[in-house]
């Protein structure tokens, strides 16, 4: 029984913890453990604007409409990884494929 009054909930026990300290030795180590993070696959996207729409204004989309964007024609298209900006790019055709070309790194 956790005690005389079935209603009283059951207090964990806390205890502390001791944490090892860092050093020069430990941040020289990165470069090796960054080996760890280079096959996680992370989502690249390509963002060439935004726009808010109405069900209903979405309902008469067919082949041929056009949708408003919030930038401009030639303005950069923004390259997002995992949804958080990263850069700024301009859109290419590379053998009748589209892709993006890096022209500006966003401050971090």
């Amino acid at each position: 029984m956790k005690g005389d009054n079935m209603n009283e909930p059951e207090v964990p026990k806390v205890r502390s913890v001791q944490f090892g300290e860092l050093s020069e030795e430990s941040e020289s180590k990165t470069p090796q453990s960054i080996e760890l993070l280079k096959d996680v696959p992370l989502t690249v996207q390509a963002e060439l604007g935004r726009t808010k729409m109405l069900v209903r204004e979405i309902l008469k989309l067919g082949v041929g409409s056009l949708i408003p964007l919030d930038k401009e024609a030639g303005e950069p298209a923004d390259i997002l990884v995992n949804s958080k900006l990263i850069a700024k790019g301009e859109v290419v055709e590379i053998e009748g494929n589209f892709g993006v070309r890096i022209i500006e790194i966003v401050n971090r």
